[in-house]
């Protein structure tokens, strides 16, 4: 007889081992003191400061939101009630996606549970739907695309991370005739580097493939209305499909495509994940529409990110701590092996109150274990100044590496 049991926890030890296994923390967010959470445990509750949150710019506490929430649960209820194709499609959910593809200038949008998932079923449903079509991925693309591209079963290559000439080589080999997709991101969440969006998109163009950008870490934090990079840098015509997601940046859940009308119809009629899924609730669209339309037109919560970003990576350059290069809001941390990330995560929650995960393998290569650091609006000068003497006193105690 089989030991299943013994199979499972075989395959949980060996996490355990190599210190990879994912421990959850019980957190409950306070309204209006974020980013400070209550964290229980064994030995009770006590307030902790998250650094390590999506909730890019704390929009998941902004009064509008919340407003917009109670006001869509009273006149609507809890959930949706079905798919978008059988009662689950409300004026919510059409006029979030009215918004998400005036944010991106484009004809429509299609609403998906997660971001993961909009990838998923679109990167797979275009290659069903061109048959002979090829996919060209960048090679530091999310689980969630590369699960799309290996569910399309269509054939794929991976050209090195934003290697325009490797990405041009690989697509002058190809047919001309032969339908063509690049898929890749603009803002890569773990080492926070940008793609060149206009040049990725030119390539396509020349050598006639589609484009497909991943926006998750860059919508609403970039661009005059928070339509991303492709909108700050002026080429939201060029892309073809832009996906994003209503997690992070905006603070509630869900993610979404916008593409032309033709495109979005043939996604929205086919992908068996946007057609067999029972549609987000009304009251997370309602707080979706109330943060974009917020963040289209306040610079505030941008601005004061960015500036948060800038100060706590210049603060650890200062004391010579491994903060990786990045032109971006994201703020990795190198620490380069797993059991140190976890002993330093840990240390921080115990000593410091200080809540930030580790990430370890498969999220990034072997060797290039971090601390993932997301400073936010909300994130005073004080909590930085706190957060980096504590790290700077942990690489002293455990004669850490300080070199990124």
């Amino acid at each position: 007889m089989v030991d299943y049991d013994a199979i499972f926890r075989h395959a949980v030890g060996a996490l355990k081992q190599e210190g990879r296994y994912r421990y959850f923390a019980d957190l409950k967010r306070m309204r209006g003191k974020y980013p400070r959470a209550i964290l229980r445990g064994a030995d009770g509750e006590r307030e902790v400061t998250i650094w390590c949150s999506n909730d890019y710019l704390g929009m998941g506490q902004h009064p509008k939101v919340i407003a917009a929430m109670h006001e869509a649960l009273d006149e609507t209820g809890a959930g949706s009630g079905g798919t978008r194709n059988i009662s689950g499609t409300t004026r919510y959910h059409v006029e979030l996606e009215r918004e998400l593809a005036d944010l991106h200038q484009k004809d429509g949008a299609l609403l998906f549970n997660s971001g993961y998932m909009a990838n998923e079923a679109t990167l797979s449903t275009l290659a069903r739907l061109m048959p002979g079509c090829i996919i060209l991925s960048d090679e530091l693309n999310h689980a969630s695309m590369i699960e799309g591209i290996k569910h399309g079963r269509s054939e794929k290559q991976i050209f090195r991370h934003n290697d325009l000439d490797d990405l041009e080589r690989r697509l002058a080999q190809l047919h001309p005739d032969r339908p063509k997709i690049v898929a890749f991101e603009s803002v890569y969440s773990m080492d926070g580097d940008i793609a060149p969006i206009a040049e990725i998109c030119a390539l396509a163009k020349r050598y006639g493939a589609l484009t497909y950008l991943d926006e998750v870490h860059a919508v609403g934090l970039y661009g005059p209305r928070g339509g991303g990079i492709a909108e700050r840098d002026g080429v939201l015509d060029q892309v073809d499909i832009i996906e994003g997601t209503l997690a992070k940046a905006f603070g509630l859940m869900g993610g979404y495509i916008t593409a032309s009308d033709v495109l979005i119809d043939a996604i929205r009629c086919h992908a068996p994940g946007f057609i067999f899924t029972t549609s987000l609730a009304p009251v997370l669209a309602a707080g979706a529409v109330a943060s974009i339309r917020h963040l289209k037109i306040s610079q505030d919560e941008r601005a004061r990110q960015q500036r948060q970003a800038a100060r706590l990576k210049q603060m650890l350059g200062e004391r010579g701590l491994p903060v990786m290069a990045s032109p971006s809001h994201i703020v990795p941390l190198l620490v380069g092996d797993p059991v140190s990330c976890k002993l330093i995560s840990d240390r921080l929650l115990d000593e410091f109150s200080i809540y930030v995960q580790p990430i370890n393998y498969p999220t990034v290569p072997r060797g290039t274990e971090r601390l993932r650091l997301t400073p936010g609006p909300l994130h005073s000068d004080a909590d930085l100044a706190f957060l980096v003497d504590a790290l700077d006193g942990l690489w002293q105690q455990l004669s850490l590496d300080r070199a990124a």
